[in-house]
């Protein structure tokens, strides 16, 4: 990783600065942010507006994370853009000490393909950070903050303030800022960033909020106090409470974009509908059932207290078991630590990122968490997963309706078992 914005910026220049040929609304946070991508993606769509989302990682393919109207952008356009940045990415190369580098490709590879699209409006997520990030060549009219915690603090620090300066680094001039509910040192940095760029901020819990929200068949149903009124009667197809914070936040960054505030509403059967049609892969996601396989990309703390929260609020499992594979560089203790009031018993494994904590070590920290009786320890994700079924279905007489298997840990893990479990 290599955070310095002069390289992608001069081959921004060499393309003929695509990144300012439509607006966009820009987003970092510590967790949350490609869901909440997502939403904003399916709402603005629903009002008719062609969109570009850029997210990452991907799960399956790299051109997951540049999207055009909700889709993965088709091979064709895909290898018909490489070609044509390619040439200017090495002469970017030749005078620089660094070389671009992957991110810096993929983001200049988005922003050169929303231009020829052409797009209404770009949806795009920070990669690491934001002030060093690749896309803040962007300075975005509406910016997104969702909640900020402690991760990737080798590279921001290992202080929620410090990392909050980093991520309130995408707020530039006059920009309309949607903050989700931040902790106090998280948020005294960004109001900071605020007053000094003269930029106009949105609070959730001021401003905007979940008013209500009770779980539905496949997800939940939310009223939510926007920017210009209250929507009820939204579906979310997602679950948790973080989902719906999600939503919150998503509604009021339509809003702010489109217009919408103190005494305009949008249409709310718009926005409903818009909401309907949001998807997050990876996020509490059901690929099976008999017995229920859910797979969940949390890889933090933050982010795994709010997959247990939504398990114990939405499930009722009978018997769990989880599969749990994480990089070396995560605070792997604290996330087996949050799982273990859940889950029945624990199936560690490796998987394929070359930065991957290795299942020994993995299931040594497991055992001092669960216990050596509710630790397994598989080589591979396809002996973890049949692993993981039959612990689940031991024990457990007759109809197999509560009986799950929760696969987390990483983004990689839950790309993993993607790959084998929707073939």
């Amino acid at each position: 990783m290599v955070f310095d914005l002069d390289r992608i910026s001069e081959l921004l220049d060499l393309l003929g600065s695509p990144q300012r040929a439509y607006p966009s609304i820009h987003l970092t946070g510590t967790n949350g942010k490609t869901s909440t991508a997502r939403m904003i993606d399916s709402v603005l769509r629903a009002f008719g507006l062609h969109t570009g989302r850029y997210t990452s990682p991907h799960l399956e393919t790299v051109r997951e994370r540049i999207s055009l109207d909700g889709e993965p952008v088709s091979e064709e356009r895909f290898v018909s853009t490489y070609r044509e940045v390619a040439p200017l990415a090495e002469l970017v190369d030749q005078r620089a000490d660094e070389p671009l580098t992957y991110f810096d490709m993929t983001t200049a590879l988005a922003f050169a393909t929303f231009a020829d699209a052409p797009v209404d409006v770009a949806v795009v997520e920070v990669g690491l950070g934001g002030a060093e990030d690749a896309t803040n060549v962007l300075h975005a009219g509406v910016c997104v903050l969702t909640p900020i915690g402690l991760d990737h603090t080798e590279w921001l620090g290992d202080r929620i303030e410090d990392i909050a300066l980093a991520k309130a680094g995408i707020i530039h001039k006059g920009a309309t800022v949607v903050a989700a509910a931040q902790d106090e040192e998280a948020a005294r940095p960004i109001l900071e960033r605020c007053a000094e760029v003269g930029a106009t901020i949105a609070r959730e819990g001021a401003e905007f909020g979940v008013l209500r929200r009770s779980v539905a068949v496949g997800g939940q149903v939310l009223t939510l106090q926007g920017l210009g009124g209250v929507y009820d009667e939204v579906f979310i197809p997602l679950h948790g409470a973080h989902q719906a914070q999600n939503a919150a936040v998503a509604l009021a960054a339509v809003e702010a974009f489109l217009g919408a505030g103190a005494n305009r509403q949008l249409d709310v059967a718009t926005v409903r509908e818009g909401f309907a049609t949001a998807s997050s892969p990876g996020r509490l996601e059901k690929v099976r059932t008999a017995p229920t396989v859910l797979l969940d990309g949390a890889h933090n703390p933050h982010g795994m207290a709010a997959t247990v929260t939504a398990l114990q609020e939405e499930f009722a499992f009978s018997r769990l078991v989880a599969v749990v594979g994480v990089l070396a560089d995560k605070d792997a203790p604290s996330l087996l630590e949050l799982l273990e009031p859940v889950v029945d018993a624990v199936v560690v494994t490796r998987n394929s990122s070359p930065r991957a904590m290795p299942a020994d070590e993995l299931g040594r920290l497991a055992e001092e968490v669960f216990g050596p009786d509710r630790v397994e320890v598989a080589a591979d994700m396809p002996d973890a997963i049949e692993a993981a079924v039959a612990l689940a279905e031991s024990d457990v007489p007759g109809e197999l309706s509560g009986v799950g298997v929760l696969i987390t840990g990483s983004v990689v893990t839950v790309a993993d078992a993607r790959r084998l479990l929707k073939k």
